[in-house]
């Protein structure tokens, strides 16, 4: 295996939440403080249901970063002070020296070949003794269960975007934690091909509901697309 393949490695532990931390930190909108008089104004006296999902889904997000920062902060930690397993292998007839990351990588240079039989196995014990020490501080620290918790709480947070987005508003203050949250998750998703179409679609159609109540008679941009959309045979809620 040669250094792409550790720059793959590299991609993969270090992944796409590196940053992702700063948008929802610094975005702290009152929500609570006028959820109140928000949601009068629309003539609701009930709490809003999608600011009440907004509330899950902030926490939810919170955590899945708490626990990212941290896995990044182990994993750090882990790379410095035993790298990531690898050996080295030196094959005979051309000379070439690899690096090797992976019993499977071993395994598909040497095959069965009798001749480097003594390399293959000196190989794989390296590999082996290396990632032993890597195990070992690995189960000290927590880096895997907080990787696994990291997973866990992230799938727990798109649960929340999916139930948020699914969920009418009927404040302003209900719309605006759904864009809340679109910018957030924006930051994150930025290679997914469909977010954040659904989403501001749910949004604008809140938005658009609610100030036809309290502008009857004002047009609201976007309401004849709404409409026209809802008319379509296979459009998309």
């Amino acid at each position: 295996m040669d250094d792409s393949d550790h720059s793959t490695t590299l991609a993969f532990v270090t992944r796409r939440r590196l940053l992702a931390g700063t948008a929802i930190a610094t975005l702290t909108w009152p929500f609570q403080a006028k959820a109140q008089a928000a949601e009068l104004q629309a003539g609701h006296d009930s709490p809003d249901p999608a600011l009440l999902a907004w509330q899950e889904w902030k926490t939810a997000a919170l955590r899945t970063e708490a626990l990212c920062h941290k896995q990044q902060r182990l994993e750090t930690r882990l790379v410095r002070e035993i790298g990531f397993p690898q050996t080295t292998l030196r094959l005979p007839e051309s000379g070439k020296t690899l690096t090797i990351f992976s019993p499977d990588t071993v395994e598909d240079i040497c095959g069965s070949d009798p001749g480097i039989a003594d390399l293959r196995a000196k190989a794989e014990a390296e590999l082996a003794a290396h990632q032993a020490r890597w195990d070992a501080v690995d189960e000290r620290i927590g880096y895997s269960a907080t990787k696994q918790a990291e997973v866990e709480a992230g799938e727990r947070e798109q649960e929340l975007v999916e139930a948020l987005t699914a969920t009418p508003a009927t404040s302003l203050a209900g719309i605006a934690g759904k864009l809340d949250m679109i910018f957030h998750e924006g930051t994150i998703w930025e290679d997914d091909n469909e977010f954040p179409q659904p989403q501001i679609r749910s949004a604008l159609r809140d938005l658009i509901r609610i100030g036809q109540v309290l502008e009857p008679n004002t047009f609201m941009p976007g309401g004849d697309r709404e409409a026209s959309q809802a008319r379509r045979p296979n459009s998309k809620a």
